[in-house]
């Protein structure tokens, strides 16, 4: 291999999968997939929701072991049969949903696993580590900070200091840039060359073809399980990634031009609204603001600004200190979940696993957890589970979730159909107000216009929207009015006619 002021000039073969099956019952989720990374390459893996990229990457890591096909590390097969045979290969993985232990700090998650620390006092060494890690490539965060008082930005940046202190020959990003502000992403991106110049392989699974675009060489498409095609990222360009990702044309447009125009009669009123965090410090500050009916209202923010309590008090999950929530004129002031539910409000959380699905439980027991106890799904203390599939059937239809059938454990959907599940559920309450929270996260190109379209449709039949994203296009693409957050505050309130991405940045930083 030749060598030049440390940048990697013979891209050698590093890792070669073989083959790879995989199949859950009767589902195949990887049909004979051959896939190849050189040594200091970033490759991208790229396909849609149920694809098969993420089970591809757990073969890797050794959360699955295949059904048929052969791995090779350094032209040498190898049996990967758990994570820690993966890490003992130089492989280290970024989860999309995250692999951490709740009540340990960020330094104690970030110990685990790591080998050579000393017996006395290895806290502080690896503290002193995060801590000068932070402050190189911007990955701000408290290494003493309990994993549970983290918001979900903060969590995936504490797994990605996670793989990278293991000193991995071979990284897996999964959707690593979905929780990331676009400042964040580029410090990332950065740390991706960097990393790729010193001979490091990265996997980024993703489904941002912009960002597949800037930093991948390489690109491996999925579809159904199969791969359709690997090619050089310079010989292709975002219309024709997407074409092989979905099998036919896609139009990748931004936002349409329609009227910004609600009607004047407010669905929630927030006012002087202060709310504590888990630590009991205040998380929101005085915050006041309005949705009309047929209104949507985005709000921007790093994470970690208050966004999150927010949410969590208008939904009924956090107790306001002062200040007054009303829905339709009602005070709703610290009621409880279940009472603001029944007041038509959805609401689609942030993380999906632990807040929006039980994935232990079937799809159609999921898409009954909001009306469970009422008609037609149950008469008294029985529930009629027959009512119930043909319900579940036909939004799962609706919805066009993926899926064997009603009956499967809703943890075995890909993230993409987990949303949808989330959406069907909520959306069909014909809701007064939906309080969405990042409702796009990690999601393809199809399944995001999906959800989009969804959104103005109910935007267009008057429902009010609450929109929480870091995606600014997003946010520039479906709101009428954008509110930024910094430091528990409403920095300002922008009409959609007059937002732009910098100044929309700039408030998010607190300029």
């Amino acid at each position: 291999m030749l060598e030049f002021k440390g940048v990697f000039l013979v891209m050698e073969k590093i890792l070669q999968m073989k083959g790879i099956t995989k199949r859950f019952g009767n589902i195949t989720a990887n049909d004979r997939i051959d896939f190849e990374l050189n040594r200091g390459e970033i490759h991208g893996l790229l396909g849609e929701n149920g694809a098969g990229k993420t089970t591809l990457m757990n073969i890797l890591y050794g959360l699955y072991t295949p059904d048929e096909g052969e791995i090779y590390i350094d032209d040498a097969r190898v049996d990967i049969r758990s994570p820690y045979d993966a890490i003992r290969l130089g492989i280290s993985m970024v989860h999309q949903n995250f692999k951490l232990i709740q009540s340990h700090t960020v330094v104690e998650n970030v110990a685990l696993g790591l080998k050579g620390l000393s017996f006395f006092y290895p806290n502080r060494y690896i503290e002193k580590k995060i801590r000068a890690f932070s402050e190189r490539y911007n990955f701000r965060i408290d290494p003493n900070t309990p994993v549970w008082q983290l918001s979900a930005g903060e969590k995936q940046r504490v797994e990605i200091i996670k793989a990278f202190c293991r000193e991995a020959r071979i990284f897996i990003l999964d959707e690593p840039t979905t929780m990331l502000t676009p400042s964040e992403t580029k410090e990332l991106f950065r740390l991706l060359k960097l990393l790729k110049e010193e001979g490091i392989s990265v996997i980024l699974i993703a489904h941002k073809l912009d960002e597949v675009m800037e930093v991948c060489d390489r690109v491996t498409i999925l579809r159904g399980g199969k791969r359709i095609n690997t090619v050089d990222i310079d010989s292709i360009d975002k219309d024709e990634l997407a074409r092989m990702m979905f099998g036919q044309d896609i139009v990748l447009e931004g936002r349409e031009e329609y009227s910004v125009s609600f009607d004047e009669s407010v669905v929630l009123e927030v006012r002087d609204l202060t709310i504590f965090n888990d630590k009991g410090l205040p998380a929101v500050k005085e915050v006041s603001f309005d949705i009309h009916r047929g209104e949507i209202l985005g709000i921007a923010g790093v994470s970690g600004n208050g966004q999150r309590e927010l949410i969590e008090a208008i939904t009924g999950l956090r107790k306001v200190v002062r200040g007054s929530i009303r829905i339709l004129g009602e005070d709703v002031t610290n009621m409880g979940a279940k009472e603001i539910l029944n007041k038509r409000v959805a609401h689609i959380p942030e993380e999906r696993m632990r807040m929006g699905i039980v994935p232990s439980m079937s799809l159609e027991e999921n898409i009954i957890l909001r009306s469970y106890d009422k008609a037609p799904f149950s008469s008294g203390l029985l529930l009629d589970y027959s009512v119930i599939s043909e319900y579940a059937k036909e939004l799962i239809s609706k919805y066009r979730i993926s899926a064997l059938d009603e009956k499967v454990p809703a943890g075995t959907l890909s993230g993409g159909n987990i949303q949808k599940l989330i959406l069907a559920r909520e959306l069909s309450i014909s809701p007064v107000l939906i309080i969405a929270s990042h409702p796009t996260q990690g999601l393809d190109v199809r399944s995001t216009q999906q959800i989009h379209e969804l959104l103005l449709r109910k935007k267009e039949e008057g429902c009010a929207i609450l929109l929480v994203s870091e995606d600014l296009q997003e946010l520039i693409d479906l709101s009428d009015r954008i509110a930024v957050m910094f430091n528990g505050t409403i920095r300002g309130i922008i009409d959609i006619d007059r937002a732009n991405i910098e100044e929309i940045g700039s408030l998010m930083v607190g300029v």
